[in-house]
């Protein structure tokens, strides 16, 4: 079991100043899909004449798939941040409560990285649902 000596003011400090920090993330991860779809969108095509859904053409293919391909990367970011300040806050108490084998045990939960699999089918049955 680790040895600690916790500030509980600096971890309320702390976590509040990360939490701050995930909110500007969220702003700009939000904002990210956004450009990223008005980039493709503004790219423009090879054939200027299309039936059905707005054609798209090479650039607006590439930034799909890359945003495709990094969405993974950019929830783990916030799952990472968000299971890191729970972590240390619920350890915190724990470890104020006097329940330190409880205080270890969320340190080494906040510790293992999210489940960005499961995330990104949460994200996109929650897209589905729309």
């Amino acid at each position: 079991m680790p040895a600690w000596d916790i500030s509980p003011s600096g971890v309320d400090s702390v976590t509040s100043l990360v939490g701050l920090a995930m909110d500007d993330v969220a702003k700009d991860v939000k904002s990210y899909g956004t450009d990223a779809e008005s980039a493709a969108a503004s790219a423009g095509t090879i054939s200027a004449a299309y039936c059905g859904d707005a054609p798209v053409g090479p650039i607006g293919a590439a930034l799909a798939l890359f945003v495709e391909k990094t969405a993974g990367d950019v929830l783990f970011l916030g799952a990472r941040a968000a299971k890191s300040v729970n972590g240390a806050i619920e350890a915190t108490n724990h470890y104020l409560a006097g329940e330190l084998e409880q205080a270890a045990n969320a340190q080494r939960q906040a510790e293992k990285a999210p489940d960005v699999k499961a995330l990104l089918e949460a994200a996109r049955k929650k897209d589905a649902d729309k």
